[in-house]
């Protein structure tokens, strides 16, 4: 890709995404999710031991900002990673902290 490809309402859509992810809550979401493919609400904040309501608040930003999407069966709203090639930018993060020693 050269820079000049790059439109400024996707370096915004870029940002946002980023922006979405960096929270230590939500990169464990999206952990989960990566693992399990699609999980509801309640499974999540179960397995992250965090209340529900947090994981609703977590949930809804990264599905507002492009991260996530969900998709109703019954009662239940299953939520996914919407690419799942953004958990190579999470990789790719998690190796840089390794290499400074942060982890």
């Amino acid at each position: 890709m050269d820079i000049k490809d790059l439109k400024p309402e996707n370096l915004e859509k870029a940002a946002n995404m980023l922006k979405a992810v960096a929270h230590p809550v939500r990169i464990s979401i999206i952990s989960c999710l990566e693992e399990n493919k699609k999980m509801t609400v309640t499974e999540i904040h179960k397995l992250l031991k965090i209340e529900q309501s947090t994981a609703s608040h977590h949930l809804g930003i990264m599905k507002d900002k492009g991260v996530l999407a969900s998709k109703r069966d019954g009662k239940n709203i299953y939520y996914f990673l919407r690419n799942e090639i953004l958990t190579n930018i999470l990789e790719c993060i998690s190796e840089c902290c390794k290499l400074d020693g942060r982890i």
